[in-house]
């Protein structure tokens, strides 16, 4: 079963942890993946459909008709080729990705290189972050970034699968995987971006864990690489250091203190659909990084209640969409590729609502950028897919 493979039960430290993620295992659990897959499905079309309606909102009030024209039909086909790659990957499956995932791993290494390399550079607010591919007759700007986390977090599950018990081993296991995403971490923490390194890394960790890793060490080892990269870079790196004075409240930020403004001044029902005034009052970014914030002010307490009800609702069937698969692999691909997105989604309301430092980091299917959208549903795809092998193996007649 799912929960068999999740964790190790024999493993020194874990024993009440492991009973805990077991009773919550026996009360969602499924026996056809396809059920919660189906149903996670919905929650994403509901999403996309809220954010499509949302940029909608923003264009309306802050473009000329022709380019809020324009931004209406770019807005649907984004939409239009998430819910293509959905369906493609979910044919596709993570296990036939798993045969190339050494040589996509390479190509993430290269692309988060290539960020800084003239013609491929595409430098935006002082980072470097955006990958431009029209210098090989490519029409494709997008963060390699966000294509590096799935794709990091595909190949832990397959070490962890391949490994087997020897992932518990710290030098033969956790160690080499450990080695490798810090490579990665390291190479986003240069674009000067060190939350999106940081969440990267986060996923990789829980991805290690549940693959068998031990806790005390996975923990320890969180504890001392993130503690120690947070305390050099709120030291020496001058852009970390400001991140952090403006959440102590030491440094005063514009937009952080807009963003607030326009998150609470919607009320109960908000200021009414396409009412905002905030987006036109020199608060920028309300229809990416400060989405959420969009929302309380035009659809008020009720709309971010909407809003955390699909992302609870996505939560819940991820977990049992996981708990039902029955191969190790596929179950720790899945719950990596949907911890991805349900952490970007987690530090973007704590970002906007003042509870984590600023970071720049969309809201999933909410937020305008076709990056975000698109890496996002081939996340949920891959995930989807990882249920279709296993009801097809429970019911061969469905193949």
């Amino acid at each position: 079963m799912a929960r068999a493979k999740a964790s190790t039960l024999d493993v020194r430290g874990q024993l009440t942890i492991t009973e805990t993620l077991e009773d919550f295992a026996k009360r969602v659990e499924v026996h056809d993946p396809m059920r919660p897959a189906k149903r996670l499905l919905l929650v994403v079309l509901a999403l996309m459909g809220l954010g499509f309606l949302i940029q909608v909102s923003h264009a309306a009030t802050t473009l000329s008709q022709e380019d809020f024209l324009r931004e209406v039909r770019s807005q649907a086909l984004f939409r239009l080729a998430g819910v293509a790659v959905i369906l493609l990957a979910f044919r596709i499956g993570p296990s036939r990705v798993a045969k190339v995932l050494p040589h996509l791993m390479v190509l993430c290494a290269l692309a988060l290189l290539a960020v800084f390399v003239p013609p491929f550079a595409e430098p935006r607010n002082g980072s470097n972050r955006w990958l431009d591919l029209s210098a090989i007759g490519l029409p494709l700007v997008f963060q390699p970034s966000e294509v590096a986390r799935i794709v990091l977090v595909l190949w832990i599950a397959d070490r962890c699968t391949k490994l087997g018990s020897l992932v518990r081993n710290l030098r033969r296991g956790v160690l080499p995987i450990l080695a490798v995403t810090s490579v990665l971490f390291l190479l986003v923490c240069c674009e000067t971006d060190l939350g999106g390194g940081l969440v990267l890394f986060l996923c990789a960790l829980a991805t290690l864990w549940v693959g068998g890793a031990q806790v005390l060490s996975v923990g320890g080892i969180l504890a001392t690489i993130g503690g120690g990269a947070i305390m050099l870079g709120n030291a020496f790196v001058p852009y970390i250091r400001n991140r952090f004075g403006m959440w102590r409240g030491e440094i005063h930020n514009e937009q952080v203190a807009r963003t607030l403004d326009a998150l609470t001044s919607g009320g109960t029902i908000g200021a009414g659909y396409t009412h905002g005034v905030f987006r036109n009052n020199g608060v920028p970014y309300l229809n990416s990084d400060y989405v959420f914030a969009l929302v309380g002010e035009e659809l008020g307490v009720l709309g971010m209640c909407l809003v955390l009800a699909l992302l609870l609702a996505f939560l819940w069937f991820a977990a049992r969409l996981v708990l039902s698969i029955r191969e190790r692999f596929e179950a720790l691909a899945c719950f990596g590729l949907l911890t991805s997105v349900a952490m970007q989604a987690v530090v973007h309301v704590q970002v906007v609502t003042g509870l984590a430092p600023p970071k720049g980091m969309t809201l999933p299917f909410l937020s305008d950028g076709g990056t975000s959208l698109i890496v996002s549903a081939l996340a949920v795809g891959l995930a989807l897919g990882a249920a279709k092998k296993t009801h097809e193996d429970l019911y061969p007649c469905t193949r």
